[in-house]
């Protein structure tokens, strides 16, 4: 990711702060969009992180006016990740239950093999996986999902900024990988590895030994 460009919709929040963090920390270079005018991830994101506040991100213009300012600016964009909005769950009202149940009963018609269902009301994940003829694979959505998802760096507690509501960890490795990475870098910058134990000398005659 190092040098690579993204710009990150929803950076005032939660999640969009933590994205933008994460995006920084690996070397890309990252721009905050968000309604607000302040990111508090801006700082972290590194010298050439910019922020673009007041961004009405439901105006198709607007938003699309950021993302060739974003291009301008740093000479390209790699990737749009959008968070804007944050968690929460698809399906609350009358109306959005009707619109994720056409949305699946489409995506079925047209040949898909499955759908997942992320951040859906339990009833509603449920009722379209009766409904459709392809598996579903919830993801904060329900028992009655044929399939489940979660991605690993939430199963494995590779990310600790926030959790979701939906999602169970069963390791907590973010702390041990950090403090292996740590020692390894200090092994290196002392010299102390490799050893000679880690390298392949030669055999007698010529040989090499491995």
């Amino acid at each position: 990711m190092t040098g690579r460009v993204f710009a990150v919709t929803g950076a005032s929040g939660v999640l969009g702060s933590a994205v933008a963090k994460a995006a920084a920390a690996q070397g890309g270079r990252v721009a905050l969009i968000d309604h607000a005018k302040h990111s508090d991830a801006l700082a972290a994101c590194g010298p050439e992180a910019i922020m673009l506040g007041g961004v009405d991100l439901t105006d198709a213009v607007a938003a699309g006016a950021a993302i060739d300012a974003v291009a301008d600016r740093f000479g390209g964009l790699d990737a749009v990740i959008n968070v804007a909005g944050g968690f929460k769950a698809t399906g609350r009202s009358d109306e959005e239950a009707r619109q994720v149940t056409r949305d699946a009963e489409a995506m079925a018609e047209a040949g898909a093999f499955a759908v997942v269902l992320e951040g859906t009301l339990e009833p509603v994940a449920a009722a379209i996986t009766a409904s459709i003829s392809i598996p579903t694979i919830g993801i904060g959505a329900s028992p009655a999902c044929d399939g489940q998802i979660l991605v690993s760096e939430d199963v494995f507690g590779l990310f600790s900024d926030f959790t979701p509501r939906f999602v169970k960890r069963y390791a907590d490795l973010g702390p041990r990988i950090a403090e292996a990475a740590a020692a390894y870098s200090a092994d290196v910058k002392a010299r102390r590895f490799p050893a000679m134990e880690h390298c392949f000398l030669p055999k007698s005659g010529g040989q090499s030994r491995q």
